[in-house]
């Protein structure tokens, strides 16, 4: 294969993405996950390079001019963005990245790096997705009501990425995860340096 992959996993809150990209991690060799960078302090127990690369917006909204993002986005006040030439840097030495994402955030990868693989983490229901929000014991009902207008919203995107995987058994959609990875990485555009060495033997 000439180079790794960007795989781009979204989905409503509550579809269990965190958690299929965690057994990915301890599953798959040569991936890792891409780091954000964030304007927000860090908070305690938070590690430079491991959570967020932590800048200042100053420095933050000079890369955005400088088209140093794969995607970016104000929230609360602070920038959240995927650095660009990291993600690139393991891509192009044949290692693949996952990026955990929102919709928003991945449409703007879609447009910045179309190569990506795009997959949609669905929920088995909006009930079990509710089930599931409630379980966290985390928000309030007013948030859990915003949360679940967003993923009525959200489930309309889901026609603009290449795979949706139904997230009804973490295993099971973690293992469809996998083998979509497996056939991205047979593909023929994806391996020219093979097609062409063997060629010439």
């Amino acid at each position: 294969m000439d180079k790794g992959l960007l795989i781009v996993i979204s989905g409503p809150s509550g579809s269990g993405k965190g958690t299929i990209c965690k057994r990915l991690l301890k599953q798959m060799k040569d991936i890792s996950i891409s780091v954000s960078a964030t304007t927000r302090k860090p908070r305690v127990g938070e590690v430079e390079g491991v959570n967020y690369y932590f800048i200042d917006k100053k420095e933050f909204e000079k890369r955005i001019e400088q088209n140093k993002f794969l995607e970016y986005a104000k929230v609360y006040g602070n920038y959240y963005g995927t650095p660009k030439e990291k993600a690139l840097e393991q891509i192009e030495s044949g290692n693949d990245v996952i990026l955990e994402i929102d919709i928003q955030g991945a449409l703007q990868v879609k447009d910045n790096y179309p190569d990506g693989v795009f997959i949609f983490i669905m929920p088995p229901s909006l009930r079990e997705l509710k089930n599931r929000i409630e379980g966290r014991g985390t928000d309030s009902k007013e948030v859990i009501a915003k949360r679940m207008e967003s993923a009525c919203e959200e489930l309309n995107y889901a026609f603009q990425y290449d795979y949706v995987v139904l997230n009804d058994e973490v295993e099971a959609a973690t293992d469809k995860i996998r083998h979509i990875i497996s056939a991205e990485k047979n593909k023929a555009i994806r391996n020219k340096t093979l097609i062409n060495r063997i060629k010439e033997v």
